[in-house]
């Protein structure tokens, strides 16, 4: 090897050191990318797990489970969360084409989450208003977290699945700053529930 080769593969040497023991400040300054940006929705029951969810429900019996939002969006966000309920014929929420339940929603948790954080609390529930005759329920009326809704929601039997289809549906949306309002962000869970005759 030449000398200027030489010199050459030392300064290259160099400057690999050099970048190398100052990537951990040029990390600090320069965002690199990061892995995917997104609003985690998880839904648990009643023992702050993922089990022991209600399903069998009758008319006068208190029942609760807990949601959560994790962000993990690289800032900080304002959420809306609404809580909606369903027969077997109210249209769920898309997922293919990222479009939200047409229904009104019922409840709404307003809160901001800081990136890396999360928001939990919980939605307590009972029917107070139900009926079951022959081969149709009818659900009047529910209370959410204190506060009573009319809903008037018929449900026919379904042989198929032995069940009064219903169904909660928790809905996730987004501030959208440059638009000033909240979008649909795209995620959705829902606490099936079967109307018994215990009411």
């Amino acid at each position: 090897m030449n000398r200027n080769g030489y010199k050459l593969a030392v300064t290259a040497t160099g400057l690999i050191g050099v970048l190398l023991i100052a990537s951990p400040a040029i990390g600090a300054v320069l965002p690199f990318p990061s892995g995917e940006q997104f609003s985690e929705l998880y839904l648990l029951g009643s023992g702050h797990i993922a089990e022991d969810y209600p399903f069998n429900v009758a008319a006068g019996q208190n029942y609760s489970v807990y949601v959560g939002v994790v962000n993990h969006l690289g800032s900080s966000a304002y959420y809306n969360l609404f809580v909606k309920f369903r027969n077997q014929t109210d249209l769920p929420p898309n997922a293919t084409t990222g479009t939200p339940s047409p229904l009104q929603p019922l409840y709404e948790y307003k809160f901001f989450i800081q990136d890396g954080k999360n928001w939990e609390n919980s939605l307590r529930f009972s029917v107070i208003n139900a009926s079951i005759s022959g081969g149709c329920s009818f659900v009047r009326q529910l209370i959410l977290n204190g506060i009573k809704f009319d809903v008037n929601k018929p449900a026919v039997w379904d042989p198929s699945s032995s069940l009064f289809s219903y169904q909660f549906v928790f809905e996730l949306w987004l501030y959208n700053p440059p638009f000033d309002s909240v979008q649909f962000n795209n995620r959705f869970v829902d606490l099936q529930l079967n109307l018994t005759e215990g009411i």
